[in-house]
Parts: C-alpha cells; structure tokens; sequence
C-alpha cells in the first residue's frame, strides 16, 4: 500500500483527486489538520512520509513545497502551472508520445498539464510531429469551458443567487493575450509562433471545448478531413482515453458539457478540403486536471492507468 499526500486538499483539484481515493484499496491517505494545513514542518513531515504528493496549490507555493521535499524516493505530482515547462519534469500527458509515458515512469517529478493547454496540444503535437504543420504556423486556437475552471472564486460568483446578469452567458477573456497557459502550449507543441488564444467562460460547470483552425494551403503537405483523421487515428491507436471520432461523427453541433464528469477526450475532425476544423472535447476537471493527476499516479504505480478514473465509449 503506497502513502500519498494531498498538500492543497481544500482547492478545486486537491478536493476532486481526494474523493478519487474514497475506493482505492492500494492507498493510504496522509491526512493534515485544518489548523496545520499551512505549516511548514507539518506539511513537510507528511509529505516526506509519502511515497507520492500531489501539489494542489498556486504556483509559488508549489515552487516553495518543493524546498520541503528531502526525501528522494518521494515522487511530486505537480497540478500548478509552475513546472509545465520544466525539463526537469515529465509532461503529465502519456497520450501525446511514447517518450513523455515513459518520463512519467522515470522522474520523480511530474507536472500535471493545464486544461486548456491539455486540448491544444492533443491536437497540434501529432500535426507537428508529423511534419504536417510548419512549426511557424500562426496557429490560432478558441476555446469553451465550464466555470469550475475558474477556481472556488469563480464557482462562487456563478452559483451566487444574487450574479450578475453578465454570468448568463459565455464571457471571453485573456484579452491581452498572455493567458498562463500559452508557454507551455507553444513550448510542448514546439511551435516557432506563440498561438492566438481566445478562450470563453461558460454558465455550465464541467467540460470543454478546445479547437483549432487549419488552411489546407497552408499545411506543409496538402490534407482533407479524412487524412488529418487518418493521422490522428494512427497518433492515439490503442490510446484508452483519447478517442479519435470518425468523420461525420457530430452531424451538426458540438456541445461542451457532454464530458462533464468523465476522464477521457474526444478529437474530432469536420470541415472541407479548403478550411478543416479540429476539436477535442473533455471535461476540464477530469482529463484536464484531477484525472489526469491520477492517471500519472497509476503510471508511476505500475497499476492499470484507468484505475479508479471513468471513461466512456
């Protein structure tokens, strides 16, 4: 029975991996009083205790929790955005490559991808990887998602009986173009150009729509719907949580809510041999944050990587 620590328990994803555990027979949970929960040598005891601990904190605090690990048999799960980008880490996504499956059974430290961050590359990685997308492609990406994605604030503000009317429906943001997210999409995809994002806040809690664009013309080799599906089918093949749709699948609406409470993803293909259109759909909270954290925990335990995790047809 390995011990795991949850430094952040009381967030949006410290709460979701938490109640993961509520089944399991192979863990046992290293728990910390309320009153300690921000004290240094407490939090440092337990999470030197464990065998894995999850950082479910803001990214400085996760840098700073980091300084407390001693021992060097405990592996870090890190769900910030601090160490996204960091090679000292293994990108938490195994799907993408078959060597970023293997870092995660190797290093000690793994960092967990962001929601947003976890579609775009599912869908821009094999098109570069391929050669099919110039790496100075001037990608650009739009996204929905739920508003548990905005954290206990922002899940209190929409559930609030006296919200604002603006709430009612879905509101753009990152305005500037600096949303936290883009350095680790740009730097996993290994994209020359920093992506146009423009990601949506939704009036719904769970799921996610992420998609990207493409100019056929503008491809290094010239690809219909059916060869950009072909491409990924062989990308995912055997792959259990990403699920690459045949064409014509969505006949005419694509809605971001249908994944709410699963831990797999979608990729789909639509368009025409001019403009083509690739969406991956999941659930924000799952593939996109706590589901992805265990599924690198299983990998790191060398246990089946759906157990305890949900996933669908």
């Amino acid at each position: 029975m390995k011990k795991v620590f949850i430094d952040g328990s009381q967030g949006t994803t410290g709460l979701k991996i938490f109640k993961r555990f509520e089944n399991r027979d192979d863990i046992e949970l290293l728990t910390i009083s309320a009153e300690k929960r921000k004290d240094p040598k407490e939090r440092a005891r337990l999470i030197n205790e464990s065998d894995i601990t999850f950082l479910c904190l803001p990214d400085s605090a996760s840098i700073e929790a980091l300084t407390l690990v001693e021992n060097e048999n405990v592996t870090v799960i890190d769900t910030s955005t601090a160490h996204r980008t960091n090679s000292d880490f293994a990108y938490g996504f195994p799907e993408l490559d078959g060597i970023f499956r293997q870092r995660i059974k190797k290093l000690k430290r793994i960092a967990v991808p962001g929601c947003y961050a976890s579609g775009f590359n599912s869908i821009v990685y094999p098109l570069v990887k391929s050669g099919v997308m110039p790496k100075d492609y001037p990608v650009t990406c739009y996204a929905m998602s739920g508003y548990t994605g905005a954290g206990k604030k922002g899940i209190e503000q929409y559930e609030s009986d006296c919200r604002n009317a603006e709430l009612d429906s879905p509101r753009q943001y990152a305005l500037t173009q600096k949303h936290k997210h883009l350095k680790e999409m740009q730097a996993v995809s290994e994209l020359e150009r920093t992506p146009f994002f423009a990601p949506h806040i939704c009036d719904y809690p769970c799921g996610m729509v992420v998609s990207v664009p493409l100019f056929a013309d503008m491809l290094n080799t010239k690809m219909t719907p059916a060869d950009i599906q072909k491409l990924f089918s062989q990308h995912y093949d055997g792959e259990q949580f990403v699920k690459v749709r045949t064409l014509g699948y969505s006949e005419n609406m694509i809605g971001a809510n249908n994944f709410a409470g699963r831990d797999d993803m979608e990729i789909e293909i639509n368009g025409n041999e001019e403009r083509i259109l690739i969406t991956s759909r999941f659930d924000n909270l799952g593939k996109g944050a706590s589901g992805a954290a265990i599924q690198c925990m299983n990998i790191v335990l060398g246990c089946e990587e759906s157990k305890g995790l949900n996933f669908g047809e």
